[in-house]
């Protein structure tokens, strides 16, 4: 399974006026590593997170859901792209998701959010895809929604 989609962050000018904040690289990547640092200030985001640097760019962190604890590792690559990789729990196939910003033109950049499965699914797991799929790219445009809100209101 992999699943894939783009959200724009900035689009260039065109004699309209701008609806929404604009970002410079640098900003995003610090909103983008509040998901890995802090991903609880996020909506639907865990209770409570726990990371260390294992390595420079190498995070693993545990993620508290109520009684559910997750534990993932993230690597990233300075201002470029984040790449979450869960550890296998039960029978269910781990889902990585890496997420690179991309600036296909002048004055535009992108998220681009990539989510694979790390292991072959069931019947039972490709039924719920489509599901998996909307709540995966409601998920992000909130996280997009939250950044925009935060550089608005506190800046990044």
């Amino acid at each position: 399974m992999r699943f894939e989609h783009l959200i724009e962050i900035n689009a260039p000018q065109v004699g309209l006026p701008v609806m929404a904040p604009t970002f410079t690289r640098e900003q995003l990547w610090r909103g983008l590593m509040q998901r890995v640092q802090s991903p609880q200030r996020f909506p639907m985001g865990p209770d409570q997170c726990e990371w260390q640097e294992a390595e420079p760019g190498v995070f693993r962190r545990t993620l508290h859901f109520g009684a559910h604890v997750m534990h993932d590792e993230v690597r990233a690559e300075a201002g470029q792209r984040l790449v979450f990789t869960p550890e296998a729990h039960g029978d269910t196939a781990p889902i990585r998701l890496s997420i690179g910003i991309e600036e296909p033109r002048a004055g535009q950049m992108v998220l681009r959010f990539v989510y694979e499965a790390l292991a072959e699914q069931t019947a039972e797991e490709a039924y719920y895809n489509d599901y998996r799929h909307n709540a995966w790219l409601h998920n992000d445009r909130d996280m997009v929604r939250t950044l925009r809100q935060w550089l608005s209101e506190e800046g990044l």
